[in-house]
């Protein structure tokens, strides 16, 4: 006979087994009900919720008129999923008719399927779409041939005015663009990120069973802020006209670019800031695939040796100290041997003028001349170091300027005190040798040389919505007004003395002056990495001003030519189809003519017509 399977202590085990998973169970629950309860509401909330976050109009760019619109915004739509609301067959079924309605390739169908795989409520298919393919989309939502999709509005950012050469919209490198986040990139567009893009709209929305969103009964959690729109200093039509100019001189040059910026010396405001090869903002994103150096701006963020124009610098230096006067005679030796014979410095023709006066010496852009100047601007190579270097920093080299553009640079320039320059470092630095520079810097250098004295603070936003932004100069005294007032005669007296300037600079019925600068350029990968000068390939400047009355520039413009061909070099003459000198006489005849650009003359001084 078979004993009793049951016993007492087995019983008693078993039931303190289920009592203890009972209050397991009511312990987890209690959990979930009391102290889980609001992360587990969320969750189930979010699976037949959406929130969507919207942003609102961005702020409108808009010349200095206020009539020509810069860039803009338009509504497109984008196209949106709900994978956790689709099974496998709803899915294949909506990507093939995605395929047909997108006219898509198998590499896109693909990318759409992946998008559509997982369990995510909300993902985004497509950007940008036009009016037509939505309404294709639109039928196929209502018609039930595609699940899990709805089309929600977007905004897009548009440049509407052609620029000054194929394929580019007007003003590219200063705007920038808008990428698909709502995010400026470059230029204006990112430097006022915060004004334009305003807050974006927050609303959250119950999905129906097919996935969208039921936006007539949405909640709105953040209502948003339209962006605020700006008004430039630019001229739409100025803006234009250097555009086909670059574009001109850069295929007549056969140049990797060319720039050109033109600004009031008085106010420090940008009529026209300009880049050419440039780009079509509308098309950036296939700039970025094929060259996304294009988006570069050279004239705030690429810096370069910009020789003889550097010898205004010199000059300013020298007369602010007294050491010389326009009209003190220093001979020119053609070569100046430096550091007890261990270096020297040739002129560009490397032959001597002999004696001559210091304004003559500048117009011939003698570097030797500007080498001995430089030298003797203190008792040694030390204090003459500190003077120069002293004059480059109160000029704003060395530093950003501050233009309201993103990206800017500072440039290169040494400080003696911590590395002492020896004569050859003296020498090369009186005529723009070894330091790098930007040309919006030589453009405001050259400002507070002949304004008067005043290191103004360059800009390109005259307004943010109906606040009118305030500019303080950047420096007073930079240098004296007399001296100001020499280096402007010493300006005209370049472009009066010498013929082959004179010819193709001078604009009958303005004052006109300036100084050029040729610089080579060196290459530190030629040579099997031992670096060499390029050959046959030169960096040509320009920095001049025009104006209305004798000795009052109202427009100073700063041109660069980058690696411009001669199609004439031999020692001392290097000659492109376009000069420097030649597209600055252009670009200032197009900005001084410009109809009201300038404020009218009140008492009109007689004018030099006999040029």
């Amino acid at each position: 006979m078979l004993g009793r399977t049951d016993s007492r202590r087995r019983l008693l085990v078993m039931l303190g087994v289920f009592a203890f998973g009972s209050l397991a169970l009511t312990a987890r629950l209690a959990y979930w009900q009391v102290i889980d309860q609001s992360r587990l509401a969320a969750e189930a909330v979010g699976q037949i919720t959406v929130t969507i976050d919207t942003p609102t109009r961005r702020g409108d760019i808009f010349d200095r008129t206020g009539t020509v619109v810069l860039a803009t915004t338009v509504q497109r739509d984008r196209l949106v999923g709900a994978p956790d609301q689709l099974t496998p067959d709803q899915r294949r079924e909506t990507v093939a008719q995605l395929k047909t309605i997108l006219q898509l390739d198998e590499a896109d169908a693909i990318a759409i399927r992946d998008k559509l795989t997982g369990d995510a409520g909300y993902v985004v298919l497509r950007h940008g779409l036009d009016r037509e393919t939505s309404k294709r989309i639109q039928t196929a939502i209502d018609a039930k041939d595609v699940v899990g999709l709805s089309l929600e509005p977007e905004p897009e950012r548009v440049y509407p005015q052609a620029g000054g050469g194929p394929k580019s919209t007007l003003a590219a490198h200063l705007l920038g663009f808008v990428n698909r986040d709502g995010v400026g990139q470059y230029g204006v567009e990112q430097h006022y990120q915060a004004s334009l893009a305003g807050e974006p709209s927050i609303i959250v929305a119950e999905r129906d069973a097919g996935g969208q969103a039921l936006l007539d009964e949405a909640t709105i959690t953040q209502p948003g802020q339209r962006g605020t729109d700006l008004m430039l200093t630019i001229d739409a039509g100025l803006q234009l006209r250097v555009e086909q100019e670059l574009l001109a001189a850069w295929i007549a040059d056969n140049a990797k670019r060319v720039s050109a910026v033109v600004l009031d010396p008085h106010t420090g405001e940008v009529y026209a800031m300009a880049t050419y090869p440039s780009y079509d903002a509308n098309d950036y994103r296939q700039v970025a695939t094929d060259d996304p150096s294009r988006f570069i701006d050279p004239l705030v963020s690429a810096v370069y040796e910009p020789g003889s124009v550097f010898k205004m610098m010199t000059a300013a230096a020298a007369l602010t100290e007294g050491t010389v006067t326009t009209k003190t005679l220093i001979k020119d030796t053609g070569t100046l041997p430096l550091d007890g014979g261990r270096a020297k410095i040739d002129d560009a023709d490397r032959k001597a003028m002999g004696w001559m006066t210091f304004e003559d010496a500048i117009a011939y852009s003698r570097n030797v001349v500007a080498a001995k100047v430089a030298l003797g601007l203190g008792r040694n190579t030390r204090q003459s170091s500190a003077t120069l270097y002293d004059m480059w920093l109160r000029l704003g080299y060395g530093v950003p300027t501050g233009i309201d553009v993103s990206g800017e640079v500072g440039g290169i320039v040494r400080d003696p005190a911590i590395n002492p320059w020896r004569e050859i470092d003296l020498a090369n630095g009186a005529f723009g040798q070894g330091v790098a520079v930007t040309p919006i810097q030589l453009a405001m250098a050259f400002a507070s040389l002949v304004n008067g004295g005043t290191l103004v603070q360059p800009h390109v936003v005259r307004s943010i919505g109906d606040l009118e932004v305030a500019h303080d100069p950047r420096a007073l005294g930079v240098v004296d007004p007399k001296t100001s007032a020499t280096l402007v005669g010493m300006m005209q007296h370049v472009l009066k003395e010498v013929p082959f300037y004179r010819d193709r600079t001078l604009v009958r019925g303005y004052d006109v002056g300036g100084k050029t600068g040729t610089a080579q350029i060196w290459d530190p990968t030629a040579d099997k990495g031992r670096g060499a000068w390029k050959r046959n390939l030169f960096n040509y400047s320009f920095v001049g001003y025009i104006g209305r009355q004798p000795g009052i520039p109202d427009l100073v413009a700063a041109i660069q030519i980058e690696e411009g061909t001669p199609t004439v070099a031999r020692v001392g003459h290097l000659e492109m189809p376009v000069m420097s000198f030649e597209l600055f006489r252009r670009i200032a005849t197009d900005a001084i003519t410009t109809s009201d650009l300038l404020p009218t003359i009140l008492a009109t001084a007689p004018r030099n017509d006999e040029r």
